[in-house]
C-alpha cells in the first residue's frame, strides 16, 4: 500500500525529531544547544552574516535570535564586530571555534548513526528527494 502524503510527513518529522534530540543531548556534554551550535556553524559558513541573516539561516525570528546571541556573547561563544551599514554582525571567538568543530564531530556521528541503514546509493537519493521537495 503506498504512504498517504500525511504518513511522508510523519516519518520526515519522526526522522528530524530524532536527530535533534540525540543532538541535543550529546552536544550538552559541550555545553551548547542545537541551536547555538547552529549559530556558531552558521557563521563559520558566512562570517559577514547579519543577526537577520543569521535568523533566517538558522530557522530562528529577529528577536530570539538577537537572545540567543546575548547569551552566546556572554559565554564567549561570539563577539559583536564592526560592519558595514547598521547591520549587528558578530563573529565566533576562538573558544566558539572549538566548541563548533567538537560539535560538528558530535552532528556527523548522530547522522550517520541515523542514516546507516542506508546505502551509499539510498543516502544519494534521500538527498536528491528531500532537495527536491525542499526547494519547491
Amino acid at each position: 500500500m503506498e504512504p498517504s502524503v500525511q504518513d511522508i510527513g510523519i516519518a520526515v518529522k519522526r526522522l528530524q525529531w530524532r536527530h535533534h534530540t540525540e543532538a541535543s543531548k550529546r552536544l550538552s556534554e559541550l555545553g551548547v544547544s542545537l541551536p547555538q551550535w547552529d549559530v556558531l556553524r552558521r557563521l563559520h559558513e558566512a562570517p559577514d552574516a547579519s543577526l537577520h541573516d543569521l535568523a533566517q539561516r538558522t530557522f530562528q525570528t529577529d528577536q530570539s535570535m538577537g537572545s540567543l546571541a546575548s547569551r552566546m556573547i556572554a559565554r564567549g561563544l561570539i563577539e559583536r564586530v564592526e560592519g558595514r551599514g547598521r547591520a549587528v554582525r558578530h563573529a565566533v571567538t576562538p573558544e566558539g571555534e572549538r566548541i563548533r568543530k567538537a560539535g560538528a564531530k558530535i552532528l556527523e556521528s548522530v547522522l550517520s548513526e541515523s542514516l546507516s541503514p542506508l546505502s551509499p546509493a539510498e543516502r544519494s537519493t534521500l538527498h536528491k528527494l528531500l532537495t527536491k521537495v525542499g526547494e519547491a
